[in-house]
């Protein structure tokens, strides 16, 4: 028996008739590297990328996942941030680093969005996750440097890994 795929159409103000489908159910089946400690729910909740981030893309991912969402359309704004401060570079930046993959115009946390919705892209998420991976040396600084539980040490770097989806809450 063959799985039923699901397609989704994105149309944004990034990306127009943009198509991909979903191979795995949500929330399931990661590669065993990639365990995130956040949802993509969760983490807008809590408030990332100051607000910014997704606020023209809602009709593609569930509804829910926008309800207490922390955005603003307008601005970037810092303290939406659950820190409450900025631990972004512009999308500028990203681009010129290389860190943009094509179909996912506004970075990883598109990626993990689609990902953790159900969309399997091969070499593209074998990169994207071990970029997440190469964010765990910052929670090794925040312990090594933080009393637990003090959010006021290193507020950028754990600000930062909130959004990659580590739940520097914990440290």
């Amino acid at each position: 028996m063959t799985k039923k795929r699901r397609k989704v159409v994105v149309n944004d103000l990034m990306q127009k008739n943009y198509t991909y489908e979903l191979s795995e159910p949500i929330g399931r089946n990661f590669n065993p590297d990639f365990k995130p400690h956040l949802t993509p729910k969760q983490m807008l909740k809590l408030g990332i990328f100051g607000g910014k981030y997704m606020t023209d893309c809602q009709k593609e991912f569930p509804r829910d996942w926008f309800s207490g969402a922390k955005l603003c359309h307008e601005r970037h704004v810092p303290e939406y941030n659950y820190f409450g401060v900025n631990a972004s570079m512009p999308l500028s930046e990203w681009k010129k680093r290389g860190w943009i993959y094509h179909e996912d115009p506004r970075g990883w946390f598109q990626w993990y969005c689609r990902y953790y919705l159900g969309r399997r892209i091969g070499e593209e998420d074998l990169r994207q996750i071990k970029r997440w991976k190469a964010m765990r040396r910052h929670w090794v600084q925040v312990e090594k440097n933080c009393y637990p539980k003090d959010y006021n040490c290193r507020r950028k770097q754990r600000q930062a890994l909130l959004n990659w989806a580590y739940d520097s809450r914990k440290i």
